[in-house]
C-alpha cells in the first residue's frame, strides 16, 4: 500500500480542487492511502461533501496555510505548522512515500529542501517533468522554474540527476541520451554558461548528445533535456499557451460557417482524440528532483482533474522506489566528473609551472 501526503489547502482553489481530485484518484488506485493535511474542521466537511472513502483517508491537522504570494523564506520561518510543511514532514518521518502540493512553488521548494535535504553532491533541486513526444516517447525536461540563475556546475548536476532518474525508471532502454537546450546545435552557440556546461558534459560519463533546440524536445532526439529554470519555465508556459491557443483556434474555425460545422461533425472523433492527447492537465505534476524524498508540485491553478494527475505522478514515483538508485548513480557520475576536473587542473598547473621556468 502506497501512502501519499497531500497539502489539501494549497493552490489557488484549495479544498475545492484538492478534495475532489483526491477522491477521483482513490477511485482509480485501490492500493493507495492519503494523508490529507489541513484545517481539520474544514477538511472533514469537504471530504464528507465529496463522499470521500474515509477508510483510505486520514486527516492530519495543520493550523497554517502558506499564501500563494508569500515570500519563501518568511513561509519557511513563520509557517512551521502550515499544511505544506506538515505534508513534507510526513515524508521525512516515513509516514508517507511522497508529498503533493499545489501551493506556492518557492515556499514548497525552500521547505522541501530544508526538511528533506538534497542528495549528496547536488546543490539545489530542480523541477523536472516528462513531456510527451513523437511515437509516445517521453522526454524529461529540467529545470522548469526552481532555479532561474544557474552556473555550469549546477546545470551539469541537473543533467546527472535527470539521467539517473530516467535510468532508474527505464533501465531496459540503456543509458539515457542527454541534450543541452540551446539556440542551435553547434557547440559555439549559446551563453558563456551554456558553453561551459557543454564542455563539462562532454567530459562526463553521461551519454551526452550535444546541444538540442526547442523543437527537438518532441522529436525523440533526447531522453533528458537540461536548461536553467528561467529558460525552462518560459518554454513550459509557451507550450501550455500554444496548446490552449490551438484548441481555441480550431474551435473557432469549425464554428465559422455551416460548412465548417458539418466538417467538424465528421472530424469530431479525431478532434476529441487530439484534445485528449494534448490536454495539459494530463501532464500536471512535476517532481522536485535532487531531494532525499519525493515531492510533487502541482500547478496552482489546475482543476480537480489536473490535481488527480499530480497525485498519479506522485504514486508512480513512490511505487518505483527509485531514490536509492538515483543517489548511488549520482555519486558515481559526480566522482568521475570530479576526477576529470582534477586532471585538467593538474595539467593546467603543470603547464603554468613549465612556462614560468
Amino acid at each position: 500500500m502506497i501512502t501519499l501526503a497531500v497539502d489539501a489547502m494549497g493552490g489557488d482553489a484549495g479544498l475545492n480542487v484538492t478534495v475532489p481530485g483526491a477522491v477521483a484518484f482513490l477511485k482509480q488506485q485501490p492500493d493507495v492511502r492519503l494523508l490529507m493535511v489541513g484545517d481539520e474542521t474544514a477538511l472533514n466537511e469537504a471530504l464528507a461533501k465529496a463522499h470521500a472513502p474515509m477508510d483510505r483517508i486520514s486527516v492530519v491537522h495543520a493550523t497554517q496555510v502558506v499564501g500563494m504570494d508569500e515570500a519563501p523564506q518568511l513561509a519557511l520561518k513563520n509557517k512551521k505548522d502550515s499544511s505544506m510543511r506538515v505534508a513534507i514532514n510526513q515524508v521525512k518521518e516515513d509516514n508517507a512515500q511522497a508529498a503533493v502540493s499545489a501551493g506556492n512553488t518557492g515556499a514548497l521548494m525552500a521547505t522541501a529542501r530544508f526538511v528533506l535535504k538534497t542528495i549528496p553532491g547536488i546543490e539545489r533541486p530542480a523541477i523536472a517533468k516528462f513531456l510527451p513526444g513523437k511515437d509516445g516517447h517521453m522526454t524529461l525536461v529540467l529545470d522548469l522554474g526552481a532555479n532561474v540563475d544557474c552556473n555550469a556546475d549546477l546545470l551539469t548536476q541537473f543533467a546527472v540527476i535527470g539521467s539517473e532518474l530516467v535510468q532508474a525508471l527505464h533501465p531496459e532502454n540503456g543509458q539515457p541520451r542527454v541534450g543541452l537546450l540551446n539556440v542551435g546545435s553547434e557547440d559555439i552557440k549559446g551563453t558563456d554558461t551554456v558553453k561551459q556546461t557543454f564542455k563539462l558534459l562532454q567530459s562526463s560519463k553521461l551519454n551526452f548528445i550535444g546541444n538540442v533546440e526547442g523543437d527537438d524536445i518532441f522529436g525523440n532526439k533526447a531522453d533528458v533535456v537540461v536548461a536553467d529554470g528561467f529558460v525552462g519555465n518560459i518554454m513550459l508556459k509557451t507550450i501550455e499557451g500554444t496548446v490552449k491557443f490551438m484548441g481555441k483556434a480550431i474551435k473557432q474555425e469549425f464554428t465559422r460557417s455551416l460548412f465548417n460545422k458539418l466538417a467538424a461533425a465528421v472530424a469530431l472523433p479525431a478532434l476529441r482524440g487530439f484534445k485528449q492527447k494534448l490536454d495539459p492537465r494530463k501532464f500536471n505534476g512535476a517532481i522536485f528532483l535532487g531531494l532525499r524524498g519525493v515531492v510533487i508540485k502541482s500547478h496552482g491553478g489546475t482543476d480537480e482533474v489536473g490535481f488527480m494527475y499530480a497525485l498519479k505522478e506522485a504514486y508512480h514515483e513512490a511505487k518505483s522506489d527509485i531514490l536509492e538508485k538515483i543517489e548511488q548513480g549520482v555519486a558515481v557520475q559526480l566522482a568521475a566528473l570530479a576526477e576529470v576536473k582534477q586532471q585538467e587542473a593538474d595539467t593546467s598547473a603543470a603547464s603554468h609551472i613549465s612556462s614560468s621556468l
